[in-house]
């Protein structure tokens, strides 16, 4: 008779193991892909340590983590309850001060909020527009303010008026309506192309200003490295003294900026530590020509060598430079290098409405191949309006602003520009001579680099350079404040070239006047350059001293909130 237990034990034998449940599949799934999420954030940040080391050196990120450490514990004691409601109250104070200089109070003053219930007569119109244009300002027309208006003549404009006053309906946006004005605008972009010695093939566009065309040079750019790279992270790579308007890209863009420090005694940007920021996310180098705080001019030769190295695109900000820079050797004064000639620049932005004399609202970028420029077209083939294009960010546009620039640059001409341009640069030679070498000056205040365009920056190793800034605000003159290093700067243009003996004779008087102060700060044992007193000080010397810059923002809110205060 069988064994039973042996039956069963031959059974338990050839038993078959269960699978494994779901959930345990399920687990070790979860698990691998946590990891591996895990693994490519460690890759990541790994790669972007690495990148960071190699571009600012182990010194340059240990300062870089000490900066941002410094700034967060400022912004978290800023936040301290009474901390924060003291620094409203002071910043609501200075607020307030900014409206009252800049919003008309008193009687007399009319304030339009809603629209006329009767249409007015002309005559009604013209009289509110002559009290407008007489309202208390800053004498540009006796050339006491720092750039702004390059020009002003009467004669042209009374040129720019009947353009603007032929082409006051036109939009380029209707080339076949208004062909004249698609006509003026090609002209300009060849006029300009020429102008800065572009190759055959070169393309260019006009726009409303520069920081439009720096917004788009940096777009043309980014979609560029998209296309052709399949760049997502992009990075632009700048001196720390070219135009804000790159930040503004960056901004707009999601591009990451690099700033590369441009240190006395030159205050330009350094080849090898541009160099080394370079990497896989590199879209753009920037060079200026002339810089904006400094008015120097940037290595663009180097550069370019290094842009065609690494095969870069390199755009040249010459917005400033403008239609001073192509003129200075004809005009007998030293250059640089700088435009098409250097096979390394590939786009270059550059105002018609500075010292090329146009109304504001006018600037061109200009692309070494027409093939960048589609870069920063903006095309929806399939939009029910029908197909829509543009070429930047506008759509409709004055075409009376264009037409207006073209008959600038034809009324002024090569022989006009070249002579503006000695005028100019010679006037902005004597105010750097007379501040290296006068004894007024020459123990006081010291330029900044060795300026070749319009644009003389000084600083005051023994003054606050922002005292000598309020001053001469005090005396009818509106310069230009600099920070990181404070100083100031004059930007010539030629209404001020008639007055620069005033502005030097002006000068000398406030710096004798802050160094008897200084005199007295001494005797009475409170030691040397006394906190600076006003407005310049308490945007730049105050609040811009702050690691935190949050206290500078809301000044500054507060600023373009007062613009649209009626």
């Amino acid at each position: 008779m069988a064994n039973p237990r042996a039956a069963l034990n031959i059974r338990s034998g050839l038993s078959i193991p269960k699978p494994k449940s779901t959930s345990n599949i399920l687990a070790i799934g979860t698990d691998l892909l946590r990891n591996i999420i895990f693994l490519l954030f460690l890759l990541r940040w790994t790669r972007k340590s690495v990148l960071q080391i190699r571009g600012r050196g182990p010194f340059g990120t240990l300062i870089d983590a000490y900066t941002s450490l410094r700034r967060l514990s400022y912004a978290v004691f800023l936040r301290l309850p009474g901390v924060r409601s003291q620094v409203k109250t002071q910043v609501a104070e200075t607020i307030q001060k900014l409206e009252l200089k800049l919003v008309p109070q008193g009687p007399g003053i009319s304030r339009f909020l809603t629209l006329p219930k009767e249409p007015w007569t002309d005559q009604q119109v013209r009289g509110e527009l002559e009290k407008l244009g007489d309202m208390k300002h800053t004498r540009w027309e006796d050339g006491r303010v720092s750039g702004a208006v390059y020009r002003g003549e009467d004669t042209l404009i009374k040129v720019q008026v009947d353009a603007f006053q032929r082409f006051m309906v036109a939009n380029p946006i209707h080339p076949d309506v208004f062909p004249g004005v698609r006509k003026m605008e090609a002209e300009i972009v060849a006029m300009v192309l020429a102008l800065f010695n572009a190759p055959p093939g070169a393309a260019g566009v006009t726009t409303s200003g520069g920081t439009e065309s720096i917004l788009m040079a940096c777009l043309s750019a980014r979609q560029k490295a998209y296309t052709e790279r399949g760049v997502t992270e992009p990075e632009i790579i700048i001196p720390a003294t070219a135009h804000a308007a790159f930040h503004k890209a960056a901004s707009y863009f999601n591009i990451k900026l690099h700033q590369v420090a441009c240190p006395s005694p030159n205050y330009t940007v350094s080849i090898k530590a541009v160099s080394r920021l370079i990497n896989s996310n590199t879209i753009l180098l920037v060079g200026s020509a002339p810089s904006y705080p400094h008015g120097l001019i940037d290595d663009i030769a180097a550069l370019s060598r290094l842009a065609l190295r690494r095969h870069l695109p390199l755009h040249v900000d010459c917005c400033l430079g403008s239609f001073l820079m192509p003129f200075l050797s004809r005009a007998g004064f030293p250059t640089q290098p700088f435009d098409f000639t250097l096979k390394g620049v590939t786009s270059i932005s550059c105002d018609t409405h500075k010292y090329g004399f146009a109304p504001k609202g006018n600037s061109t970028l200009l692309y070494r191949t027409a093939a960048l420029r589609t870069y920063q077209y903006f095309i929806s083939p399939d939009w029910s309006g029908g197909v829509y294009g543009s070429i930047g960010i506008a759509g409709s546009r004055p075409g009376a602003l264009i037409a207006s620039c073209w008959a600038s640059l034809m009324s002024v001409g090569e022989k006009g520009y070249i002579e503006s341009c000695h005028s100019i640069v010679g006037a902005a030679k004597k105010i750097e001579t007379a501040i290296r070498e006068d004894p007024a000056f020459k123990d006081d205040l010291k330029v900044m680099g060795k300026p070749l365009v319009s644009v003389v920056a000084f600083d005051s190793p023994t003054l606050n350079i922002y005292d000598i800034a309020d001053s001469m605000s005090a005396k009818g003159w509106h310069l230009n404040a600099l920070q990181n290093p404070p100083g100031m700067h004059v930007a010539v243009t030629l209404p001020m070239v008639k007055v620069v003996d005033k502005l030097l004779e002006d000068l000398a008087i406030v710096v004798e006047d802050e160094k008897e102060r200084e005199r007295v700060r001494i005797v009475e044992g409170k030691g040397k350059k006394g906190m600076a007193r006003g407005d310049s000080a308490a945007l730049y010397g105050v609040a811009g001293s702050l690691p935190d810059k949050s206290v500078v923002v809301q000044l500054a809110e507060g600023f373009l909130n007062t613009l649209y205060k009626a």
